[in-house]
């Protein structure tokens, strides 16, 4: 019989997981019903939008699986998204890895939601994991973050580092999630400095138009900002993030990286001087931690926050050009601490 445990402070080592996001995965296939195999089958991840490779969302997922399967020494499978997929490809491939065996297995993005809630009520003695959105379910966990305050201390960093007086924001696509990006972000700007100006700008209006997956889009968005004069960029954008810190590096002015420490990131390795920190976001922790749940015989289920207070989100420190920006860092601090004291209310609209 499952057991619940619910976290409580648990550090998820955002900064550690994220280095990991580099290597390579294995692909599971269908293949029915494995019966006996089950046990040996651990920890398996379905990726959003932009898959892997992305550095940013669905690479810190796959920080997160790395590590389990270093640390528990069983089989995982990663496995990638196809374009244009509907709800019930996505069912279907959650269905196959609870038949295969893996167990957890998680969907990462909220684009999983509908699949989830009707493949976990098959495979009751599996767990299941969903980053991003609330899934009810007796054997689900969902694995939410408080974006919103990462995004705050991202705007106290922009304000601080702006000499124009404008910053601007590029979110992926036009949806609640990414609202809460741009919420804390202006929010954080404005209690630092009134008197910067924040540009916000989403690349689409729905996922299937590429507003997560397309660098080329986030480019042109950076670009549009940067000859309004904005020299702080913050994106939420997934894979078009990428597009979104070439154009600031092109042009030196500073970009603010998402979810995985970008600095670190090999791929961006060329831009990295000009990525003055990311608003981290630890998903790997978040799969890290469920997967390790499952693995102790106490799997989490229900509403799973991951916020300051238990380093679930947070500010990356990793590039130095960060002490050349006077207060930064000082800036930063406080309002972190006001944020964990309560004193701070960041809001998601």
């Amino acid at each position: 019989m499952r057991r619940t445990s619910r976290l409580t402070r648990v550090a998820v080592g955002v900064a550690s997981l994220a280095l990991a996001a580099t290597a390579c995965g294995g692909t599971s296939s269908d293949n029915g019903d494995s019966g006996g195999s089950k046990e040996d089958l651990g920890l398996a991840i379905a990726y959003d939008i932009g898959g892997k490779g992305d550095q940013s969302f669905n690479d810190a997922a796959f920080a997160g699986l790395t590590k389990a399967k270093d640390e528990f020494g069983y089989k995982t499978a990663d496995v990638e998204p196809t374009e244009g997929e509907t709800d019930a490809d996505k069912e279907q491939r959650l269905a196959s890895l609870a038949r295969q065996g893996y167990n957890p297995v998680v969907g990462v993005g909220f684009a999983y939601g509908p699949a989830m809630k009707a493949v976990a009520a098959k495979y009751p003695k599996t767990t299941f994991g969903i980053v991003d959105s609330v899934v009810e379910g007796d054997n689900v966990a969902s694995l939410v973050f408080a974006e919103e305050q990462a995004s705050y201390l991202a705007g106290v960093a922009a304000a601080k580092a702006t000499r124009t007086n404008v910053v601007g924001f590029v979110g992926g696509v036009d949806i609640p999630l990414i609202h809460k990006f741009q919420a804390g972000y202006e929010q954080g700007v404005k209690a630092t400095d009134p008197k910067v100006r924040v540009i916000p700008q989403y690349l689409t209006q729905t996922a299937e138009e590429g507003g997560f997956s397309s660098p080329d889009k986030g480019k042109a968005a950076a670009e549009g900002q940067i000859e309004k004069k904005a020299d702080v960029i913050y994106q939420a954008a997934g894979l078009s993030g990428q597009g979104v810190i070439e154009a600031a590096a092109k042009a030196k002015v500073w970009a603010i990286g998402v979810d995985s420490d970008q600095y670190r990131q090999e791929a961006l390795a060329p831009y990295k001087d000009y990525i003055l920190t990311s608003a981290l976001k630890d998903v790997g922790g978040a799969v890290y931690t469920l997967a390790k749940s499952v693995e102790d015989g106490e799997p989490l289920t229900g509403t799973q926050v991951f916020d300051l207070k238990v380093n679930g989100v947070g500010l990356s420190e990793s590039n130095p050009r960060m002490a050349e920006v006077a207060g930064l860092t000082d800036a930063v601090a406080k309002a972190k601490e006001g944020i964990v004291d309560g004193s701070i209310k960041v809001e998601t609209e």
